[in-house]
């Protein structure tokens, strides 16, 4: 289940959801513009919950595509690369490329939240929710991973832009 571990890519994308009780609505892509972090906690089925961080540096292009690096540190495992190309396709929703998931990842939003769906190797199923925060600056993630429906890994954590 080496897979599970990458759980929370869709974290650091979600964050950026307007909300209505911001004092202005912050564009989900521009959000990511510079840097962000990640601080979260992983859970997976029969194991020990684990700290993920990951610092992530966002350039939004001339076609006003996100291209996003960050940098991941899970708890006890080595450091790694995770890539993100993320796109509007229409109002509230988005269409991405993340070097960690096998096909597109979809995103939209659904009230006050995005709702990121995405699949993993091993037929893995990842669905996250963020829920941005009322400074408009950070986000609350909590995802859940399937596998044959059940529920085999979870994610919590906030993404701050920095």
């Amino acid at each position: 289940m080496h897979a599970l571990r990458l759980a929370l890519p869709a974290a650091v994308l979600l964050s950026a959801a307007p909300v209505a009780f911001a004092a202005q609505p912050i564009d989900p892509l521009r959000f990511f513009e510079g840097r962000t972090e990640v601080e979260g906690t992983v859970k997976v089925m029969f194991r020990k919950a684990y700290r993920t961080h990951s610092i992530g540096h966002g350039v939004i292009g001339r076609d006003g595509s996100l291209t996003l690096v960050q940098e991941v540190k899970d708890e006890g495992k080595p450091l790694r690369e995770r890539r993100w190309n993320v796109r509007s396709v229409g109002s509230g929703r988005f269409s991405a490329m993340m070097s960690e998931a096998v096909g597109p990842v979809t995103i939209e939003r659904a009230g006050d939240h995005y709702l990121f769906r995405y699949r993993m190797k091993g037929n893995l199923k990842v669905e996250q929710m963020l829920t941005p925060l009322a400074d408009g600056r950070s986000a609350s993630n909590t995802g859940k991973v399937r596998r044959l429906g059940i529920v085999v890994a979870t994610t919590t954590g906030i993404i701050r832009k920095v």
